[in-house]
């Protein structure tokens, strides 16, 4: 049993650092090329450490998303668990060496400052998705949003990292000493956000379709060979009629929804199908 299982560990340990490596480069390349050369400020640590290398240039910015984040890395630690402050601190060392690394060899954007905002946005929105998908983060705000979280367990960690950005975007106001940067940066966090939110929800985005249908055994049976998928049956009584009736309940793909579709329409054109979104699915076929 350790035989097999020891390979499986390195190749799942191999793809998750790949997606570190990755996401971490998505995330410099936007920081480095339109977000820090046109004053735009993501929240988070990164944004203080864009803050203070406005101040003092010679202060690189990956460098002080490092620094910042290592009193928040220890209550982790303490507060959080060994596991997450150890990845976490990995792939925040990851993050902070690439983007000054790659500050020689980027070009930055200064254009357009909304363009910078919608592709710094979109760029640092699919690095940190990427990470997410494999159990990290970059430190920061979601550090302390969950200390924050602890203590009051009764308000989400979402609204917390909004909090905080929207505390950090504030400040940039007199540090730059104008509007429009923290108005573009609102625009940054929330294409940032957006990206996050769609790619780490598409991940595990499923249907969750009702049937109601005479022909329940035979459809089925269909299902379960044509669409390898697993079906549920559940006893219902019609409100009207008051005759009972077994409804059939299947979750399946988005792409998956259209042969299911079809397949219904050549078995019983007259079932009464319902499809509805689910945020997530776990087991078999679907996320572990």
């Amino acid at each position: 049993m350790k035989k097999t299982s020891h390979p499986h560990r390195m190749v799942r340990t191999l793809t998750d650092w790949a997606y570190y490596v990755f996401g971490c480069l998505l995330y410099a390349v936007g920081v480095d090329m339109f977000i820090t050369p046109n004053h735009l400020v993501p929240g988070g640590v990164t944004g203080v450490s864009i803050l203070i290398n406005y101040v003092m240039p010679a202060f690189p910015v990956g460098a002080g998303i490092f620094v910042i984040n290592i009193p928040l890395l220890i209550l982790a630690w303490i507060y959080i668990g060994r596991a997450f402050a150890w990845r976490t601190t990995a792939v925040t060392a990851l993050a902070s060496v690439i983007i000054d690394l790659l500050v020689p060899f980027v070009t930055p954007y200064t254009a357009d400052p909304l363009l910078a905002a919608l592709f710094g946005g979109v760029l640092s929105g699919l690095g940190l998705a990427l990470v997410f998908l494999r159990g990290a983060t970059t430190g920061g705000s979601e550090i302390v949003a969950r200390l924050l979280e602890k203590k009051y367990p009764h308000i989400s960690i979402g609204r917390f990292m909004l909090l905080v950005d929207g505390i950090i975007i504030a400040v940039s106001v007199p540090v730059f000493g104008q509007l429009e940067s923290a108005m573009y940066a609102a625009v940054l966090v929330f294409v940032s956000s957006l990206v996050v939110d769609e790619l780490i929800g598409g991940a595990r985005r499923t249907r969750t379709v009702l049937i109601v249908t005479a022909a329940e055994s035979a459809i089925a049976k269909e299902l379960t060979l044509r669409s390898e998928r697993g079906v549920t049956v559940m006893e219902a009584t019609g409100a009207y009629t008051g005759s009972d009736r077994q409804v059939l309940m299947c979750a399946v793909r988005p792409s998956e929804v259209y042969p299911l579709r079809q397949l219904l329409s050549e078995l019983d054109p007259d079932a009464f199908i319902i499809v509805l979104n689910s945020e997530q699915v776990l087991g078999a076929g679907f996320q572990s």
